[in-house]
């Protein structure tokens, strides 16, 4: 699938989002980072460069950090501005913000953009909650309402006046339902970061939505957190209960009539069997949301890992061809840009052909609300796929005749191998250091950084079936090909306890524990519209 033109902000956002980062924006970067020490994230990264060019190797390991950071990463693009001849990636002819005070509590976050699209439109509601027990406050002023999400702040202070944060486990503690009781909402995740003193409890309606909701909370556990003990001389963990009992209402007629929905039915089956099923788009004025069902054949359901509902992100982009805009989606990878709300609806998984409900609401600040076309493009998936295959290693033939195996994201080819003598390293199921000496294979891969750090579980038996440990290290330069593979260099698998006395075979068992595909070929031109009725 070819996407829409290049245009400037298409090539921006491709520097700032795509797999690998452009040689120049990277020179950039490392400028701004020139002084920021990276020698913990060195220690802890398996892609170690040669000793023999340490200080050059240290900028490009550096530059090695940068590409796992950037692959897909938006941290970059909200946080950083490189210089004014880099801009930042926003949506297009998007109007501006109304210019109208934000509550302290919320104007340093990202919850600030949102209060400012739906106040003037009547849909923030201040229930006016303000509860107090044993010197413990919980207050409730601001709640985002529009027809997908409400999203309840809520804060916190202890008894010498300090804020409290983190009431996670009782986010399960609040309900949204209709006046009789049935739930209306489920728990939605809020995606952006904040350094707001405020709490959010973020909800995604379904789709018969009552005129009237009711909002009902029963937290009363709070975890004050690690606190030093002056008669223990020890740090503790602190455990409050309180009543902090609330509840309001909300008119969702407003909400309702600010909003467009658009059934739809396209349906795509990958070649590996998982069914993607749109159901609808709803345009409100904080965000555009997308549902679709997921599903797994017969086959691909028999291969994925426990849990892989949890674990499967779809990888995707977005094309507006109007306004040339092109915004890039990866799933929940570290830094990467994410949808704005993020729901899996699991309740249905456990039934005969069951589905997850997946939802994607995006920010407005990145995707024109307004926009007539939305053009959705699938890159690929990644879900867990457990599968075990078998390496013979001949010591005494790998010289002359490498081992070469294809990964699922790329080639290795294993040519070569030493003896390290004992080394004193630390053995992690027995919890002690331990001198042991160690086999090294040696060989290059044309396969993706990230694969070596999660994609699969690496374990040497030798003929009397003794299992030993095997890492991977390796090093990487140059630029990526089109596929995004990096040539690994130096790439070394460690067999840790395996010595001259064990012999010259053993097998290596990969067991392959999570995978991205991207053999996709999937568009759908989303729903459009006649009118948005906030902007009537």
């Amino acid at each position: 699938m070819k996407p829409i033109p290049n245009d400037e902000d298409r090539l921006w956002e491709q520097h700032l989002f795509r797999e690998e980062p452009d040689a120049d924006f990277t020179l950039q970067v490392m400028k701004k980072l020139v002084d920021v020490s990276m020698d913990s994230e060195a220690d802890r990264n398996l892609f170690v460069k040669k000793a023999s060019r340490t200080h050059w190797m240290r900028r490009m390991g550096v530059t090695a950090a940068a590409v796992v950071i950037l692959a897909g990463g938006a941290w970059f693009a909200r946080d950083y501005k490189i210089g004014p001849e880099q801009p930042a990636v926003n949506a297009v002819n998007n109007p501006p913000l109304p210019n109208i005070p934000v509550p302290e509590e919320l104007k340093y976050s990202y919850l600030a953009d949102d209060y400012k699209r739906l106040k003037p439109l009547g849909l923030v509601v201040n229930p006016n909650i303000h509860i107090e027990d044993q010197g413990y406050t919980l207050k409730i002023e601001d709640v985002l309402v529009d027809r997908s999400q409400i999203v309840i702040t809520t804060q916190q202070t202890m008894p010498d006046g300090l804020n409290l944060t983190a009431l996670t486990p009782e986010m399960g503690r609040i309900h949204i339902t209709d006046d009789q009781g049935r739930q209306v909402a489920s728990l939605v995740r809020d995606t952006r970061s904040s350094n707001s003193t405020v709490e959010r409890f973020a909800f995604q309606l379904h789709d018969n939505i009552p005129d009237e909701v009711v909002v009902r909370g029963e937290l009363g556990h709070l975890n004050i957190g690690s606190y030093y003990n002056f008669e223990t001389k020890s740090y503790e963990d602190k455990d409050v209960t309180v009543d902090w009992s609330f509840q309001f209402n909300i008119d969702m007629t407003k909400a309702k009539s600010l909003a467009v929905e658009a059934p739809m039915n396209n349906t795509y089956t990958t070649p590996e069997g998982l069914k993607l099923d749109m159901t609808q788009l709803v345009r409100t004025p904080n965000g555009t949301r997308l549902d679709m069902n997921v599903s797994l054949n017969d086959q691909l359901s028999a291969k994925v890992g426990e849990d892989w509902e949890e674990q499967m992100e779809l990888l995707y982009h977005l094309e507006i061809p109007e306004t040339n805009e092109y915004r890039v989606f990866n799933g929940s990878r570290s830094n990467a840009r994410q949808a704005k709300f993020r729901l899996r609806d699991t309740s249905q998984l456990s039934l005969d052909g069951g589905q997850m409900r997946l939802s994607e609401t995006w920010d407005p600040a990145f995707v024109t609300v307004d926009a007539k076309k939305i053009r959705f493009v699938l890159d690929g998936y990644t879900i867990p796929v457990k599968e075990e295959k078998l390496i013979e290693v001949d010591l005494e033939q790998i010289r002359s005749k490498p081992i070469q195996y294809d990964d699922p994201d790329g080639k290795i080819a294993l040519h070569d191998y030493s003896f390290e003598a004992a080394q004193e390293t630390y053995n992690l199921s027995k919890g002690q250091l331990e001198k042991e000496s160690s086999l090294v294979l040696e060989g290059t891969s044309s396969t993706t950084i990230k694969h070596f750090n999660y994609n699969e579980h690496l374990v040497a038996i030798d003929d009397q079936g003794t299992e030993y440990p095997v890492e991977l290290m390796g090093s990487s330069t140059g630029q990526p090909n089109s596929k995004g593979e990096y040539t690994i260099e130096d790439l070394r698998l460690i067999i840790r306890g395996f010595y001259k006395n064990k012999g010259t075979k053993l097998t290596i068992k990969r067991t392959v524990l999570k995978q991205d595909f991207s053999d996709v070929d999937w568009e759908v031109d989303l729903p459009t519209y006649t009118s948005l009725p906030w902007q009537k």
